[in-house]
């Protein structure tokens, strides 16, 4: 994809040379007459994690954990075949370095003094306005 041709750039660390992955061409499906009847136009890219020797350890058990053994994507969008090559490229990408984020670890955090002001304020509010509800007592 972008910058060196014969490679899939998915981040930064992680260049997947084309050699490694897999296509598979067919007939895309809805209207287009008699060129979507005989042109091969649907795209599907296939990337085998567990065999590539693209990835690093961490990367290749990142991947298996969260997109399993075989990552696809499949484009079908265009009439052009060599335009669902890129797309489906993009999208494989896309799924992979989503795959190969790292999340932050969420640190706890105690709420303002505003926001539990703010809070109790409402609860006395919801509070007030259910006792006005109540049918008042007749006692003396």
């Amino acid at each position: 994809m972008a910058g060196d041709p014969g490679f899939l750039r998915v981040s930064s660390t992680l260049r997947i040379p084309i050699g490694e992955l897999g296509w598979r061409f067919s007939r895309s499906g809805g209207p287009g007459g008699q060129h979507a009847n005989t042109a091969d136009t649907r795209v599907e890219v296939r990337f085998d994690v567990g065999r590539s020797p693209s990835l690093g350890p961490r990367q290749r058990q990142r991947l298996l954990e969260r997109l399993g053994p075989e990552v696809r994507a499949v484009a079908s969008d265009e009439r052009s075949q060599a335009r669902n090559r890129e797309l489906a490229l993009r999208r494989l990408a896309d799924r992979l370095a989503q795959g190969l984020r790292v999340e932050a670890p969420r640190r706890p955090t105690r709420p303002s003094k505003g926001s539990v002001e703010r809070r109790l304020d409402a609860k006395r509010r919801q509070a007030s306005r259910k006792a006005d509800r109540r049918r008042p007592d007749l006692d003396p």
